[in-house]
């Protein structure tokens, strides 16, 4: 059994664009569709556009939070059976037309218990933070963050946007730090490995101003930060450290990547930017005392505020 959680926050039309996505495929396996969203508005959505189709379900999520919610349907569809999937996705992002079964295919390697899609920027490129999107996304997360760790076998963390686990191993996580880096890392410590499915695609759009920017960076960073509360050990991947260690190494990449001068302007731009957003969010939290919340109506508040990766 395939269970497909979609996570969403009142995005109607966006939520029936993810449903749709997944619908289009031609997954073999039985499978279900859960949409968890706080809003009434989506379960009419569900059953005026989808009637008939009993693999789409409504959950109620009662607004604490996406991890408060995927831990009450973790409960609700545990099972013992590995090869039963559970695959997290957002509302505001959709799927490529084959990336289920590109994620099911890893699954067939026995040592597997984790893997993460590929997220795609759809934003266009003519511009800075267009270019950021699409350089974070194909140089940063694909290559230097997955790819190359998936290959060398080491640990790696996946995206929150398109993400995949066997059940039976996780009950429950924190609900104050970054699911798609908690679960992946409990998986791993269990003596699985994590894999990287780079066909299956989740198309994202991102952040278009420096004020949404610098909110999603430093709400995805924060999270992260969190998890050394409970995993003391961690391999920090997303971290200022594992930054400059993963520019280091991707070095001829990064400046390959542009395609003309103006692009390789907004590369340069880049660095320093990122620098401002730790220096930004080591302020926050020991001086200001701010915290990461994980209650997604503020992401209401702008367009784009979900974790980057």
């Amino acid at each position: 059994m395939i269970h497909i959680i979609i996570a969403a926050c009142g995005e109607v039309n966006s939520t029936e664009r993810a449903i749709n996505a997944f619908l289009k495929q031609n997954i073999k396996e039985e499978f279900e569709i859960i949409v968890s969203d706080p809003f009434t508005e989506t379960k009419w959505m569900i059953e005026e556009k989808f009637p008939d189709n009993k693999r789409i379900r409504y959950f109620e999520d009662p607004g604490k939070g996406k991890s408060n919610a995927l831990n009450l349907i973790f409960k609700e569809i545990w099972s013992n059976d590995k090869d039963n999937i559970i695959i997290s996705t957002d509302a505001d992002v959709y799927v490529s037309e084959n990336s289920v079964n590109a994620i099911l295919s890893e699954f067939k390697k026995a040592h597997i218990g984790c893997v993460s899609g590929r997220p795609v920027s759809t934003n266009y490129r003519n511009n800075m933070y267009g270019y950021w999107s699409h350089f974070l996304c194909d140089v940063g997360a694909h290559e230097i963050s997955r790819k190359r760790r998936y290959h060398k076998g080491q640990f790696l963390e996946t995206s929150g946007y398109l993400f995949a686990f066997r059940n039976g191993i996780i009950k429950e996580i924190p609900t104050d730090v970054a699911e798609d880096t908690i679960i992946p890392y409990r998986i791993y410590n269990q003596g699985y490995m994590i894999g990287y499915a780079e066909d299956a695609k989740v198309y994202v759009k991102w952040p278009t101003n420096m004020k949404d920017w610098m909110k999603q960076k430093k709400r995805a960073a924060d999270a992260h930060t969190k998890l050394t509360k409970y995993v003391k050990d961690f391999p920090k991947v997303k971290s200022f450290i594992g930054e400059i260690l993963g520019g280091l190494i991707g070095f001829g990449r990064i400046f390959s990547y542009p395609k003309n001068f103006k692009e390789f302007l907004w590369t340069l731009n880049l660095f320093p930017t990122r620098l401002i957003m730790w220096l930004s969010l080591y302020y926050d939290l020991h001086f200001k005392k701010r915290e990461y919340s994980d209650g997604w109506r503020e992401n209401l508040e702008v367009e784009s505020t979900r974790t980057l990766d």
